[in-house]
């Protein structure tokens, strides 16, 4: 049995999205040989973290999860840090050093967002000799904000320097992994023009996947109040998940569409409600709407419920079981990749997607058979834009879309499944460690 280090820094009981990745790696690492051990960072340690214990009992119980604490973001906030990576950064070496030092690793595996653990790949590689996979959920290097002008996270001094920080720490880390896993087709690419030496044999595209008995197992733990409204005639249509900046393009198609829908068949329109749920990251009380500003600049204000702040996943996930229909709405980013298109596919309800014509997404719901699937682009123009809402509008809203249930079977979702995607992985664990299939 070959062993694997794996560092995810937000990792069960807190519900992140990137944390996801490993945990449905775990319980299939064992029949591809690969002993995992997991590197994380202590729950109270991570800044308005979700906890849900509920998490960990779909992983076995018998994998070791070593936990770090580092400097609570209470003493940090005051001084405006809130960085995972500054705090418990240093936590995360020593305990990596010691159990690097102490046992016997094949190979580490990062699969996160938090990208400064990125830096210890070579600094074990140099120290242990043992290689590393990197796993890209988001691009590190982007030149996304400057491009769109929308507003960067954390405010543009620090967003400016963390891009600083990326362009000079990103080119050593990339050149010494001995493969790369990307959740987007369109990151593999876009390293190797960054950097012309690195081999695209070594960037595998592995998107994210998901669990089908999650729902299941989400069904049989409704929460104890739930925030979709029951037994009142409505038709509720449900998206889960963060609202970035960059979607207020696919929500604005969207909520034009309804609008035209609105004034063309009133009572209709009446009976439909749009609720979006978890869709700001900020703890209470600092969590602010991203949908309803959008909604009211198109005058259908009262349609919309948001729930601002994260719920648990498995909250999330009984939502989009008991949901008329599905809303899957991307960024103005064409490489955005949201982990929560999988949930969406297996739960087999009625769905609409709206992203861009390069996403990842638009193209699985299209190959799943969506007829649903609207895609446009940053420089689309305004009578486009127009054209594309009245597209919308008749084929989901009069002709009832959100009311035709998907017709492929299940059995095209495989390749998306957690078993598969372990499999996929696996074969790059293999490349990097240069010996034959177990």
């Amino acid at each position: 049995m070959r062993r694997v280090l794996i560092v995810s820094p937000h990792f069960a009981p807190a519900n992140t999205a990137d944390m996801q990745r490993v945990r449905l790696l775990l319980p299939w690492l064992r029949q591809y040989s690969w002993e995992p051990t997991v590197l994380a960072v202590a729950p109270e340690s991570i800044e308005g973290a979700v906890l849900e214990p509920l998490l960990e009992k779909t992983y076995p119980a018998d994998i070791r999860v070593v936990r770090v604490r580092g400097i609570s973001p209470k003493l940090t906030r005051r001084f405006g840090i809130g960085s995972l990576w500054l705090r418990c950064g240093r936590a995360l070496i020593k305990a990596g050093d010691k159990l690097l030092r102490k046992e016997a690793f094949d190979l580490v595996f990062f699969s996160t967002t938090v990208f400064g653990s990125f830096s210890l790949g070579p600094r074990w590689l140099k120290k242990f000799g043992v290689p590393y996979v990197l796993d890209y959920h988001d691009p590190w290097v982007t030149d996304y904000y400057q491009a769109t002008g929308n507003a960067p996270p954390g405010g543009k001094l620090k967003y400016a320097f963390s891009q600083w920080q990326a362009r000079r720490l990103e080119p050593h880390i990339v050149a010494n992994a001995a493969a790369i896993i990307s959740v987007s087709n369109l990151y593999g690419p876009s390293l190797c023009a960054r950097y012309p030496r690195l081999q695209p044999s070594n960037i595998h595209h592995i998107p994210f996947g998901a669990e089908p008995g999650d729902i299941e197992l989400a069904k049989a733990n409704p929460p104890k109040r739930s925030l979709l409204p029951q037994g009142e005639g409505l038709i509720n249509l449900v998206y889960t998940g963060r609202v970035v900046e960059g979607m207020q393009y696919s929500l604005t198609l969207l909520f034009q569409a309804f609008s035209l829908y609105k004034k063309s068949h009133p009572q209709e329109a009446e009976k439909i409600r749009f609720h979006f749920i978890g869709t700001d990251y900020s703890p209470p009380p600092l969590g602010r709407n991203w949908v309803i500003p959008v909604a009211e600049r198109e005058n259908i204000g009262q349609y919309i419920t948001e729930h601002c702040y994260r719920v648990p996943y498995f909250e999330a996930l009984y939502y989009l079981s008991q949901a008329d229909a599905l809303m899957i709405l991307g960024s103005d980013e064409p490489s955005y990749s949201a982990s929560k298109i999988f949930p969406y596919l297996f739960a087999q309800k009625p769905l609409i997607t709206v992203a861009h014509q390069d996403s990842i997404m638009l193209q699985i719901t299209k190959e799943q058979g969506i007829v649903s699937s609207y895609g446009f682009t940053l420089f689309t123009r305004k009578e486009e834009r127009g054209n594309l809402a009245e597209i919308i509008y008749n084929e989901w809203f009069i002709k009832k879309g959100y009311q035709q249930y998907p017709t492929k079977s299940q059995e095209r979702l495989k390749p998306y499944c957690a078993s598969d995607m372990t499999s996929r992985i696996n074969a790059a664990f293999e490349q990097a460690v240069h010996t034959p299939e177990a």
